[in-house]
């Protein structure tokens, strides 16, 4: 298991199919996922760890399981993918971590470490962060780290989707 980044309490690494079962249980809580257009089923979570090692491969990132320090526990994932923002791929830090470790500052930490690690080792100069418009948690976070409200635009997904963005500047 090779560690991509490492902060106080956690470190992340490329997930792999072993991490089903903690990634179902943060991606099928329906409670997690209410600002999702669904909640994943054991297909989709599968489909999920495999785009992600194909992501790995392909463009040298993706989201990452995150894992406690203390236990070497996966409560969730973090990273940094390819998305379409209002039709543009641009790069976005995403992140979903298990609902028992939630409003630890543990999305927050590894949200900042990969917004670092994406500065340092991309030549991406701006990065960005897009939820529902009614995920205040998530967009929260992307504050946390420094991010700041870009724009809400309407989309057959979300209804209206919230997006952030921090420049390489900022930081």
């Amino acid at each position: 298991m090779i560690k991509i980044i490492e902060t106080k309490r956690l470190y992340l690494r490329e997930m792999n199919t072993d991490d089903f079962e903690a990634l179902y249980a943060v991606l099928a809580d329906e409670e997690i996922m209410k600002h999702y257009p669904y909640v994943f089923d054991e297909k989709r979570v599968m489909d999920w760890i495999e785009r992600n090692m194909k992501r790995y491969e392909r463009d040298g990132f993706g989201l990452w399981a995150v894992c406690l320090k203390s236990n070497d526990e996966m409560i969730g994932d973090c990273g940094l993918t390819l998305q379409n923002i209002e039709g543009e791929m641009l790069p976005e830090i995403g992140y979903h971590i298990r609902r028992d470790c939630q409003r630890k500052g543990y999305a927050k930490e590894a949200a900042a470490a990969v917004r670092d690690w994406a500065f340092e080792n991309t030549d991406y100069h701006s990065l960005y962060s897009y939820c529902k418009y009614t995920n205040e948690a998530s967009y929260k976070t992307a504050e946390a780290i420094g991010m700041h409200f870009e724009k809400e635009y309407p989309d057959e997904a979300n209804g209206f989707t919230h997006v952030s963005v921090i420049n390489k500047d900022e930081t």
